[in-house]
């Protein structure tokens, strides 16, 4: 591998289109598994909001996406990604990806919830991030430049700048060192630290680790998205999602005697994501059941991904309204990273779910994802081709150890009673100290599961998609920003708590 190479962790869209922009540097492209597999991105049902339609613009994007935000998304931000999600699509469409139009040939546009305007562009119906991923795999494949490795990224290495270098990937039982000019970390979000998610058991927030054991700066880390409509069975590993786009088209929420769960409520069914959330546990948590009615829709043919999802569940969203519960879905927050995905370490550039570029806020607008990775991959890309190149990294290590079920067991128990839904300052407070525990013991996952929960536990107000039961008042709209070091030392400070964790 070439010091010239540029590094690029992970394979989900953010990493395979950052890969792509590259060109013509050559590229390094490392993940777990093989290309199109493992992401969360292949399980992204929505689709890629983009202001394409006669009535649209990409001012009225922004400003549905700054809604979201709930305060904390960057305006500058928001009109950059939005402005360029119309390029973003006829990108896609030029590598091959077959999106969905109309009786006219037109784009065929969605609505999902807190959108102004039907502005979903989908591919596939509801199997958009397959047929993206898809899409993006066949390219870099047949790309001679990226070099493709399958390895656990162990950690990053620095030359005698103190700038990123590389990368130490471990590779069956062997850990090789990757020399770069630099390294992008676009390896995904953490919902898999919940029990109840719907994210692959790989996102465990592996480039947040990466990135805060190098000593960079994450932001926001406590807001995690939880997506309301989780499709409630009982089985192990995560939960199939029924996607927003269903209530975009008419879809309600009822209980189990037929009455609707968002009666009252602002936006009604198409409200913002943490406030359905939040109307469906506090039923759930009572012991009721809630459904999501698509009788009236043929999820069938509309929503084919959403119809499997049933049938391998025995259910059948034409007879029956499907149960459904919230479920960790998205992390808004992440590597802290300016409008050019630059990180606070020199040579370190993040991409997708594992950063934070302001443009989500608290409560991310469905179907900015994946414009988002999309947008900030081209961002990213110039900026590298026009940055200094790192020099030869140092050695380092020692590195930490491979993933331990058992461990990620308990982080997942402590993630969902205490760093959930609904928080409070006594449940924050018992997880901190629990979880610096697990995290003294060298575990990435628990010092990423760490890091959310002091952030959380200092944030004491209600925003977006955290809500402290104890603080339901807003306070300033502001920014937090933590570093691994700062959650380590107030976790140790916590460690009477521990007494009082069960």
């Amino acid at each position: 591998m070439s010091g010239a190479s540029v590094i690029v962790v992970g394979a989900g869209v953010a990493g395979l289109a950052t890969a792509l922009r590259l060109a013509p540097l050559p590229v390094t492209l490392v993940s777990t598994a093989a290309l199109g597999e493992g992401t969360a991105t292949a399980w992204a049902q929505g689709g890629i909001a983009a202001a394409l339609g006669t009535d649209d613009d990409p001012s009225l994007h922004a400003a549905d996406t700054l809604a979201a935000g709930a305060g904390l998304s960057d305006p500058e931000v928001a009109r950059v990604v939005t402005e360029a999600g119309p390029g973003a699509v006829a990108w896609l469409a030029g590598l091959g990806t077959a999106f969905d139009r109309d009786a006219a040939g037109a784009l065929a546009l969605g609505l999902e919830a807190a959108h102004g305007r039907r502005r979903i562009v989908k591919a596939g119906g509801d199997a958009t991030g397959a047929r993206v991923l898809d899409t993006l795999a066949r390219a870099a494949a047949a790309a001679p430049r990226i070099t493709r490795v399958v390895g656990r990224a162990t950690g990053l290495l620095r030359d005698e700048r103190g700038a990123v270098a590389g990368l130490a990937v471990a590779i069956g039982g062997e850990t090789v060192m990757l020399p770069a000019r630099a390294v992008v970390l676009a390896s995904g979000g953490l919902g898999a630290l919940y029990r109840a998610t719907t994210n692959p058991p790989g996102a465990v927030g592996s480039g947040l680790a990466l990135a805060a054991r190098a000593g960079a700066v994450l932001r926001d880390v406590e807001f995690v998205q939880f997506h309301p409509t989780a499709i409630a069975v009982r089985a192990a590993g995560p939960l199939p999602l029924a996607t927003e786009a269903l209530r975009g088209e008419g879809a309600v929420l009822v209980d189990a005697a037929g009455g609707r769960v968002m009666a009252g409520v602002a936006g009604a069914d198409l409200a913002p994501r943490d406030v359905v959330a939040r109307a469906i546990f506090s039923r759930t948590a009572r012991g009721e059941r809630v459904f999501l009615d698509a009788r009236h829709l043929d999820v069938a043919r509309r929503f084919p991904t959403v119809a499997a999802h049933c049938r391998a569940a025995g259910l059948d969203p034409a007879a029956f309204p499907i149960p459904v519960c919230p479920a960790a879905h998205y992390h808004m927050g992440g590597i802290r990273v300016d409008g050019r995905g630059r990180a606070s370490l020199p040579g370190l550039w993040a991409c997708g779910e594992a950063a934070a570029t302001g443009l989500h806020g608290a409560n991310r607008l469905a179907s900015n994802s994946l414009l988002e990775a999309l947008a900030f991959a081209a961002l990213i890309a110039r900026d590298i081709r026009g940055a200094q190149a790192a020099g030869p990294p140092r050695a380092a290590g020692p590195w930490p150890p491979a993933p331990s079920a058992t461990i990620l067991a308990e982080i997942q128990r402590i993630m969902e009673a205490e760093v959930g839904l609904v928080r409070d300052e006594a449940g924050l407070t018992r997880a901190a100290a629990r979880l610096g525990a697990l995290a003294r013991s060298g575990s990435p996952e628990a010092e990423t599961a760490l890091l959310v929960a002091v952030a959380a536990l200092r944030r004491r107000e209600s925003r977006g998609a955290h809500w402290r039961a104890d603080h339901p008042e807003q306070a300033a709209p502001r920014h937090a920003d933590i570093t691994l070091a700062q959650a380590s030392q107030a976790a140790a400070g916590l460690a009477p708590a521990l007494q009082e964790v069960p």
